[in-house]
């Protein structure tokens, strides 16, 4: 399994942007699955966004989030624009092998807290 490093977590005001990186090391990045999930205080964990040879998006962050992977540096990223109060969560990077049914391989999580 890869090991996954999360950055780019911060204070934002609702409207705001943010950008989440995650750097993978490991062998055969190319063959992961990638994906971003957040969880907020007191709900569980839900993914929020996915990406390998297409991307898939939660209803609450369609038009506003965006995924995306350079395979050459081994990072996805997921771009957060017009953030509201509820987007407010610990937000993780998971990555699992083309194929697998679980994410075996997980970040420390990086927070995203509404300043207001």
């Amino acid at each position: 399994q890869v090991q996954l490093v999360e950055s780019g977590g911060g204070l934002v005001q609702a409207g705001d942007s943010l950008r989440l990186s995650c750097v993978a090391s490991g062998r055969a990045f190319i063959r992961y699955v990638m994906a971003w999930f957040r969880q907020a205080p007191g709900k569980e964990r839900e993914l929020v966004a996915r990406i390998y040879d297409d991307r898939y998006y939660a209803d609450s962050v369609k038009g506003r989030f965006a995924i995306s992977r350079d395979n050459a540096k081994n990072t996805v990223y997921l771009q957060m624009n017009d953030l509201k109060p509820e987007d407010t969560a610990v937000y993780y990077c998971a990555g699992k092998i083309i194929g697998s049914r679980t994410y075996g391989s997980w970040g420390q999580g990086t927070h995203v807290t509404d300043s207001a």
